[in-house]
């Protein structure tokens, strides 16, 4: 039986979207961070609210110490998935690297709510001797 609603629209784009991202995270292997980001932030211009888009762009200016940058990055990546481990535990390390301890607890608080026995945090929280 088909009717109106038996299938979900199909995005033309889904497809080039995802090699896209396949070759900016490629670029990211190869250490060619300064395509990569190119390629991130024009794509970021046609679809600013990609998660994976924006943390690897995030995850680029992580690698070159623009920390500042990166956070807003990860903060735009968590306002679609809150709940990514990996995007707070960049952007705790962003905010360590800047001396933002504060923030640093805020971010290993909210990891320890969704997966209390992370390794990273614990060691982090080591770090800061908390």
């Amino acid at each position: 039986m088909t009717g109106l609603f038996s299938r979900a629209p199909k995005d033309p784009q889904k497809k080039k979207n995802a090699q896209k991202l396949k070759e900016i995270k490629k670029l990211v292997k190869e250490k060619k961070y300064a395509e990569a980001l190119k390629i991130g932030t024009i794509y970021l211009k046609k679809d600013p609210h990609n998660h994976d888009v924006l943390f690897t762009v995030g995850g680029i200016y992580y690698l070159q110490n623009k920390h500042k940058t990166a956070i807003s990055y990860f903060e735009k990546a968590l306002e679609i998935g809150s709940y990514d481990v990996d995007v707070l535990l960049l952007k705790a390390y962003s905010h360590q690297k800047l001396g933002e301890n504060k923030r640093v607890i805020q971010c290993c608080e909210t990891i320890k709510e969704i997966d209390p026995k992370n390794k990273s945090v614990i060691n982090l929280l080591k770090e800061l001797n908390l």
